[in-house]
């Protein structure tokens, strides 16, 4: 017996099937992201707590007519399914295989490639002010986050909005969390608008019992008007309203109904640009997802193999909990990452030293200048992937002034199924620009210790970039100290032939040594 999903290959087979068969093609939908994801590693909480949100969409909308643009991406994978990828997608971040991330080469229904956050809706204002010049007619969609739409970049595309005048639906797929809980006023304010689920509830009910009474027009129009004043008292909603769109929901968003019904409503409204808010759970259908949404956000590759030695982050979080013991001027701070960068062990015990600054590299940079500037010792943990967003401040507001500010960039270098999105194969180039920067790269997970304890007593900024991955399981010594700068270091010694290597290089460099060894070379 065949699947439904057996006969989706389109947009347009979703839009055929009938309404009560899609509860069933969600679950099956699941169980292929469960499978596949498990296995070859990937972005599984969000993609599960997006699903239904998925299949209205391509209900309501006519992509790739419209276009459908996905911040990050993380919450892509059943679009990539049902657009013609089904069978594809059992190679999703595997070598030649389908990306992780939405990819304008792999898809007419991938308008838009992201992987960073905060992105989609200036994308999706360039592409509605685009169609408005050529006297197109199409619907933008941006489909963001509750932790990218704190962003700093999606706030600068909110706020001209007004200002462009072209009709863009934005959907605020809330959850909660980015990939750690979501943190800031933006945060706080969602929090509260979860709330006011159950009173447009209430609403729609006092709708149907005043419409059974006599004279209830005149009853509702009263009505409307005590809701709305009681609406811009009680409920954070003002903010959207204030920068141009219609709020509409919240929505439940795993209620397809529901869904459908909202986003038609958004597609037929004037001119105005909608935020439309839909609450859903990360992780929603899988127990051990929705118990733990911050670890399955994303998982790796299931390979039945235990680490032989810890990884680069969980040293690198040990080394600063053995400093901040010792120094209460060491601070880390980290943009929506302390589990990416393994701080929340560090987090927990030093939490106002700790600071998750949300999906603001920029500001985390300046953050980190200005606590330097009072005395302390900020240590800014990012992926070097990231990094790139805060280029200009760390010229600006660090190296110019000569700052000592220390920057642990994690998954330095080539990060493989990650994909073309958030390779850290650039910081070496920019960083090595800019005038001030000491750029160092360990050798193993030994002297990743040394030179973070180095970098954070500099008197001028300090960058210690490491891999992504597990050490070489060397011995870890004791006490830490500062390495001298500029010096290179002779392993071993050899008069035939010399191999330089630098970071993760080294240990590869001195297992080709003992093969050329056993030739009968000496390499040095």
């Amino acid at each position: 017996m065949s699947s439904l999903l057996d006969r989706v290959s389109s947009p347009a087979d979703v839009k055929a099937l009938d309404p009560q068969e899609l509860e069933a093609l969600a679950q099956e939908i699941r169980n292929e992201l469960i499978s596949v994801v498990t296995s070859n590693g990937g972005h599984l909480a969000s993609s599960l707590g997006s699903v239904e949100l998925t299949l209205a969409l391509h209900r309501v909308f006519d992509s790739p007519e419209d276009k459908i643009i996905w911040d990050v991406g993380h919450q892509s994978y059943a679009h990539k399914i049902i657009t013609g990828r089904k069978d594809a997608f059992k190679s999703i971040r595997t070598y030649g295989g389908l990306s992780g991330f939405p990819n304008i080469s792999e898809s007419p229904h991938d308008h838009f490639g992201t992987g960073h956050a905060s992105t989609s809706i200036s994308a999706a204002l360039g592409m509605a002010k685009a169609r408005d010049l050529s006297g197109q007619n199409y619907h933008v969609i941006a489909v963001i986050g509750d932790g990218s739409i704190g962003g700093g970049m999606a706030l600068e595309a909110i706020n001209s909005t007004t200002q462009l005048g072209s009709k863009i639906i934005v959907i605020l797929n809330d959850n909660g969390m980015s990939i750690s809980p979501s943190v800031g006023a933006i945060a706080r304010m969602l929090d509260r608008i979860r709330f006011t689920h159950n009173y447009n509830r209430a609403v729609e009910r006092g709708r149907r019992i005043i419409k059974s009474v006599p004279f209830s027009d005149f009853w509702w129009k009263l009505a409307r008007r005590f809701k709305s004043a009681l609406k811009g008292l009680l409920m954070p909603t003002r903010l959207w309203e204030e920068f141009g769109f219609t709020y509409l929901g919240p929505v439940d968003g795993h209620n397809m109904i529901e869904l459908e019904k909202a986003f038609k409503y958004a597609q037929s409204y004037s001119r105005k640009p909608v935020l439309l808010h839909v609450i859903s759970t990360k992780g929603k259908g899988y127990g051990p997802a929705e118990d733990d949404a911050v670890c399955f956000h994303g998982i790796p590759p299931s390979n039945g193999k235990k680490a032989s030695a810890p990884s680069y982050s969980r040293v690198f979080a040990d080394t600063c909990l053995e400093i901040m013991k010792n120094d209460s001027r060491v601070v880390v701070i980290t943009a929506a990452m302390p589990e990416g960068n393994s701080l929340t062990g560090v987090q927990a015990e030093f939490p106002e030293r700790v600071i998750d600054v949300g999906i603001c590299e920029q500001h985390a940079v300046t953050f980190a200048a200005g606590m330097a500037t009072q005395g302390y010792r900020p240590i800014v943990a990012i992926y070097s992937t990231f990094l790139q967003r805060a280029f200009d401040q760390i010229v600006h507001d660090i190296c110019i002034q000569k700052l000592p500010v220390a920057f642990a960039i994690d998954r330095a270098g080539i990060v493989g199924e990650d994909g073309k999105t958030h390779q850290g194969t650039l910081d070496l180039s920019y960083l090595n620009l800019i005038p001030n920067m000491t750029i160092a790269t360990p050798m193993d997970e030994n002297e990743l210790r040394h030179l973070l304890f180095t970098a954070i007593y500099n008197d001028a900024p300090m960058a210690v970039r490491y891999p992504r991955g597990c050490g070489y399981g060397v011995t870890l010594e004791d006490p830490l100290h500062k390495l001298p700068i500029g010096k290179a270091e002779i392993v071993r010694k050899g008069h035939d032939l010399a191999i330089l290597a630098a970071g993760a290089t080294v240990h590869p460099a001195i297992l080709a040594a003992d093969a050329l060894a056993g030739e009968g070379r000496e390499v040095a």
